[in-house]
């Protein structure tokens, strides 16, 4: 049996109403609390069951401790904490869901059991994925009723921020079941890979071995310390590899020649004993050796204080790759190119309509300040303001019809001039909000005002005047028709605005 035709669109909740999805969550451990904040940031709606005891309570805890984290990544509309809901029995949560995302302990046996009690109370068009690191799904889904929708699903710690997740079927896994993964996973933001042949392991679980066996090794031997370990990554090859991976980062070392001559010209070192990709056996020593060089590594920090590290490092990295449009960066983009659609699509004011009264100001922006925008005296830096400010213009831009699709086809705003005005530290954190005041606008120019503020308090200010440029030819040009029509209308509703103090400021010293 395959599935139906409309399974993509139920799975995608075509059948509910504003299109909402509702997932199930099946063990919500480390890997099953990453899904549920990863459905919850999406403004999905979430269903979960955990048979240990204290799970709903540790399970709210997980979340309401990697929800900062998320936040930063970037919130959907709709995306709230209270959508998650818990279920006593896994036969009720089957029932009720869309998807089926199971994160039990990696025991075959264990899952297979599992598996076998989600399929028979749920709908043959929901697809069960299982969040297995290295199992066939072929075993998994031999006891299951209509087994072509069970895949493997296999994600990456945290999975509220990390994007790939490895798509692997069974002998028995239809194709369409597939294609509803692919989709599933895209809409959650992620980077579906599909695994086409059926291996323990997978794919990147293998390569993460490899270099695990290897640090065994090393420390067994008392080559290094687990410090020294990481070190060796995370200062040289593990920058690389965000971006480029592995193979294209041995590409360039071959020059101009490429892959081929890096590998006439350091082949020869595959046949050196550098590494030993057996396993050492793990003796008490072996593991007391580890465990003692990742505690001194943590240098007294809690396992809490050190997620909160990584979230913040990996957010920071991936944000990096974004102006590049390389590897995770890109999906940021497209995370917050979603999210504005997103808006558009659902939330009242989110974008300019002519049936709608224009606020007076505009406040379209919130956000707190990034761990990437203070100094190290915790404060925010002179040039993240101008950031902050710039994603308040991006809001506006988007509201009066300026998104995507308007700079696909040749046309934006380009700064001219600019003048800030800092009135009190922002510190790492803290909330901002902004308002947004057109202070004029002609057939190519436009002239607005933006105020930063924390609470109440005014913290800075931005005038801004922008030219309308065809992004081809580098030339100043008329502003569109709908553009147009939503700054007339912003403009005429903010006319009567008294105008800032700062607006035209001059920087002088008295003479």
């Amino acid at each position: 049996m395959s599935l139906e035709n409309g399974t993509r669109s139920r799975a995608l909740g075509g059948d509910r109403p504003n299109g909402r999805r509702r997932i199930g969550v099946v063990g919500t451990g480390v890997i099953g609390s990453g899904w549920v904040v990863r459905a919850l940031a999406r403004g999905l709606d979430v269903l979960a069951w955990d048979p240990g005891p204290g799970a709903e309570d540790r399970l709210r805890v997980a979340v309401d401790q990697a929800w900062p984290s998320a936040t930063k990544l970037g919130l959907f509309p709709g995306a709230d904490q209270k959508r998650l809901t818990w279920v006593h029995e896994v036969e009720e949560l089957a029932g009720r869901v869309d998807w089926i995302q199971e994160s039990a302990p990696e025991n075959e046996d264990v899952k297979r059991t599992l598996l076998a009690a989600l399929a028979a109370h749920s709908g043959p068009e929901v697809v069960i994925a299982s969040s297995s690191s290295g199992l066939l799904p072929t075993r998994l889904q031999e006891n299951c009723e209509h087994p072509e929708r069970i895949l493997i699903g296999h994600p990456f710690n945290p999975v509220y921020l990390l994007p790939l997740v490895e798509v692997v079927a069974g002998e028995r896994t239809s194709p369409e079941a597939v294609e509803v993964a692919v989709a599933h996973y895209d809409d959650l933001v992620m980077y579906p890979l599909v695994v086409r042949t059926e291996i323990e392991g997978y794919l990147s679980d293998r390569l993460q071995e490899a270099l695990w066996r290897e640090i065994l090794h090393l420390i067994n031997d008392g080559v290094a310390t687990t410090r020294e370990l990481d070190d060796a990554v995370s200062y040289g090859p593990g920058l690389r590899w965000a971006g480029m991976g592995t193979n294209l980062t041995f590409h360039l070392a071959g020059g101009e020649q490429g892959m081929r001559h890096m590998l006439h010209q350091f082949g020869p070192a595959l046949k050196l004993p550098w590494t030993r990709l057996e396993a050492p056996e793990l003796t008490d020593e072996l593991v007391e050796a580890m465990a003692t060089g990742c505690e001194d590594q943590a240098e007294g920090r809690s396992i809490a204080e050190l997620e909160r590290l990584r979230d913040d490092y990996v957010i920071g990295v991936m944000r990096s790759l974004r102006p590049l449009n390389l590897g995770a960066g890109r999906l940021i983009a497209e995370r917050e190119a979603r999210i504005h659609k997103v808006d558009l699509g659902m939330a009242k004011g989110a974008s300019w309509s002519h049936e709608d009264e224009v606020a007076t100001p505009l406040c379209l922006y919130e956000t707190i300040v990034e761990p990437d925008w203070v100094d190290y005296n915790d404060h925010m830096s002179e040039w993240a303001f101008l950031t902050a400010f710039g994603w308040a213009s991006d809001k506006l831009f988007r509201y009066i019809g300026i998104d995507e699709d308007y700079r696909s086809a040749g046309h934006s705003f380009f700064t001219v001039e600019t003048h800030l005005n800092y009135v009190k530290e922002a510190s790492l954190g803290q909330p901002l909000r902004f308002t947004t005041q057109v202070l004029g606008f002609d057939a190519k120019r436009l002239h607005f005002f933006h105020q930063m503020f924390s609470g109440d308090d005014l913290l800075c200010t931005t005038e801004q005047m922008l030219l309308h440029v065809d992004t081809e030819s580098g030339a100043v040009v008329p502003i569109l028709p709908g553009p147009a029509a939503a700054l007339a209308a912003i403009s005429k509703a903010h006319a009567n605005l008294p105008i800032p103090s700062q607006v035209g400021r001059v920087m002088t010293i008295p003479r």
